[in-house]
């Protein structure tokens, strides 16, 4: 578990958060349009916690985050283990720092094996999930998005809002398997510069995929 857990969603939940433009308005839920249409750039802080599905925590992790829509990213990993994915608005970069590895696909390719992608495809997200509001816990107000296929990989995010900003996530995996994120230090609309989404390997690892 670790980082393999987190590559199968993570475009899920940075899509989510608002990296790509939707062609029109997600009648779902004010608070996630609101929040999608009023963030440019984002930064953060996160903690992950992975549990299995009789609740017993397998992995934890802390790292940040810098989001620039549409298309870019980069999740960093500080602890327990080393790991940087970024997305620079064409493929999707993976570097596994304790393997000296990094792995390359195609954005597009990428979003296609993901739940992600239903996302993507805005004219689509009605039919695709159903939304519900969840009431309010741990001083935050929660929204569900569930697939109204079952075969895809996951069953159900739930997001948690404090005002228009998304603070939390909860991702449950079809195997009962849940990823909590909680962010901090959240900063909207800050000034990004343009190489924190560029990302060339380091000199004598080995890279996998198409370049």
């Amino acid at each position: 578990m670790s980082g393999l857990f987190m590559r199968k969603h993570l475009t899920f939940i940075l899509l989510l958060l608002g990296l790509n433009l939707l062609s029109r308005p997600l009648l779902a839920d004010s608070r996630l349009q609101s929040f999608i249409s009023g963030t440019r750039t984002l930064s953060a802080q996160f903690t992950q916690v992975v549990t299995d599905r009789t609740g017993r925590k397998v992995q934890e992790s802390q790292g940040s985050l810098h989001l620039s829509r549409p298309g870019k990213f980069r999740w960093v990993y500080s602890k327990p283990y080393s790991q940087i994915v970024v997305g620079d608005g064409s493929r999707l970069w993976i570097y596994d720092q304790d393997l000296e590895q990094v792995t390359v696909r195609k954005l597009d390719q990428a979003l296609g094996e993901s739940p992600a992608a239903l996302l993507a495809g805005s004219n689509e997200v009605e039919r695709l999930f159903s939304f519900r509001d969840v009431g309010e816990a741990d001083g935050l107000s929660w929204l569900e998005a569930t697939p109204r296929s079952k075969e895809g990989s996951f069953e159900a995010v739930r997001m948690g809002f404090r005002g228009n900003d998304i603070v939390a996530m909860e991702v449950r995996d079809s195997f009962g398997q849940v990823t909590r994120l909680r962010f901090s230090g959240i900063r909207r609309n800050p000034t990004l510069p343009a190489d924190l989404f560029r990302f060339t390997p380091p000199k004598g690892v080995d890279v996998i995929g198409d370049r």
